[in-house]
């Protein structure tokens, strides 16, 4: 029996295992990489120049100009979480819809996807709208789940609407060029919000209680401030986002740009003091630090994996799924959703989608369609437990008489939303296609090659 035969199975199992025990993902991983490359060559199976290419490629990664932009756009995201940009505009957008029967909630999410489209930070949208939003819909009499589950929704679009940071992690662990990324994931995190909007609009027409009209009718001066508060945030897309579809910025490029303006709008309004500043970048240093330490972790645990045959071992478990191209797509749908329940978005972004890749190509799926589609799917880690940071985050600042039931049970119609959404966008790969493009073509052989090396 070849020994390298389970050394892919048994790395693959014994990882799973141990960060189902509470292991910290980074670390394990990295421990797996050096222990089975020492095992391997021990066996005489790996050469031990191999523990060499390790510390290799992580040098390599201190050059990865995308990985770059993450600090940039975290430090973006969270100055105007800080400058206040968010609190004006719940406050315009409530007046304008208050008088509707759930206004407030549909304030929610329109607020929700311009911040997804600023920020590209859940943490600081989800805060932004949790201290401000939330005190005024429980006031208002709206349902506490329906209160808790629009919030925590509305901050998790800004997992796919670009400068979404799960896209610039997907695009370096798929080797895809981040504006394809950003083409692809437009129209879906946009169709989301349509989903959240009429999921709230048929809640309010079947349970007219759930989400009571709150305010009078809006006047002039209600649109006038609606407007005004949204220019900054819309001006700052175009300049970033707009750059990096049109060819004109590098992703990095254009993260510095936002990061900059951001900075320049918060001192406009005075809003940011040295306290918050310093919170802002300890916040942007310890999210940019954990993203990294978990590419490392995944990169020392990829080489032996590789090595010993793990992902032609893994397409061939994939291969014999029932359905073909679309029993592959569920398949990595739910298990995306179940790995979500241990992993954070990040692991699962560096770790599994690698290694579902050479599946992907070998049946001529467009890597950037395929990712946009675990992007959604990913969604749900943010509103399910254990690690649930949507709900979590919700948590420390809802009220103390909040029980944390409602926030469990709030999410649930919208990871539902979420799960269809990705299905939708297997069903009709129309809804996620690039500027000019009619679906989800297979790339050219060329193309597929330049990917592959790009993920050895």
């Amino acid at each position: 029996m070849d020994v390298l035969s389970w050394f892919a199975p048994l790395m693959l199992f014994s990882m799973a295992g141990l960060v189902v025990l509470g292991f910290p993902v980074g670390l394990t991983l990295v421990v797996h990489g050096v222990l089975f490359t020492l095992l391997g060559a021990a066996l005489g199976q790996f050469p031990l120049a191999m523990m060499q290419a390790h510390m290799l490629r992580v040098y390599g990664l201190l050059f990865n100009e995308v990985l770059l932009a993450i600090p940039f756009f975290t430090l973006m995201g969270l100055v105007l979480e800080r400058s206040g940009i968010a609190e004006d505009m719940i406050v315009a957008l409530s007046r304008l819809l208050g008088a509707v029967r759930g206004g407030l909630a549909l304030a929610i999410v329109v607020v929700g996807t311009v911040l997804a489209a600023t920020t590209g930070v859940i943490q600081a949208s989800i805060l932004a709208m949790g201290l401000i939003a939330l005190p005024a819909l429980l006031q208002a009499g709206y349902d506490r789940r329906l209160s808790t589950g629009v919030i925590a929704a509305s901050g998790t679009l800004a997992q796919i609407i670009p400068p979404s940071l799960v896209l610039i992690v997907m695009a370096d662990a798929t080797g895809v060029p981040i504006f394809r990324m950003y083409e692809r994931a437009l129209a879906p995190g946009l169709l989301l919000a349509l989903a959240y909007v009429g999921y709230v609009l048929v809640l309010v027409r079947l349970r007219p209680g759930a989400a009571p009209a709150a305010g009078t009718a809006p006047g002039l001066g209600d649109a006038r401030a609606a407007a005004w508060s949204l220019a900054p945030p819309l001006a700052i897309v175009g300049a970033t986002v707009g750059s990096v579809l049109s060819g004109f910025a590098t992703p990095t490029e254009s993260g510095g740009f936002g990061a900059t303006a951001a900075l320049a709008l918060a001192l406009l309004r005075r809003r940011l003091d040295w306290t918050a500043m310093r919170a802002v970048v300890q916040a942007t240093t310890l999210l940019s630090c954990g993203a990294l330490f978990v590419l490392v972790g995944a990169t020392f645990f990829a080489l032996p994996f590789n090595a010993a045959g793990g992902k032609p071992w893994l397409g061939a478990v994939f291969s014999h799924l029932p359905g073909g191209e679309i029993g592959f797509l569920v398949a990595a749908v739910l298990l995306v959703f179940l790995l979500a329940f241990f992993l954070d978005f990040v692991e699962i972004a560096f770790l599994a989608l690698p290694l579902l890749m050479p599946t992907v190509l070998a049946l001529g799926i467009d890597p950037a369609w395929f990712a946009v589609v675990m992007c959604i799917a990913l969604q749900t880690s943010f509103m399910h437990p254990p690690f649930g940071v949507a709900l979590y985050t919700l948590r420390t600042v809802a009220p103390p008489s909040l029980p944390s039931a409602d926030l469990y049970w709030g999410a649930v119609p919208f990871i539902v939303l979420q799960l269809l959404v990705a299905l939708l966008v297997i069903a009709v790969p129309g809804f996620a296609v690039e500027f000019g493009d009619r679906g989800a073509a297979p790339l050219p052989p060329a193309e597929v090659e330049r990917v592959l090396d790009a993920l050895r």
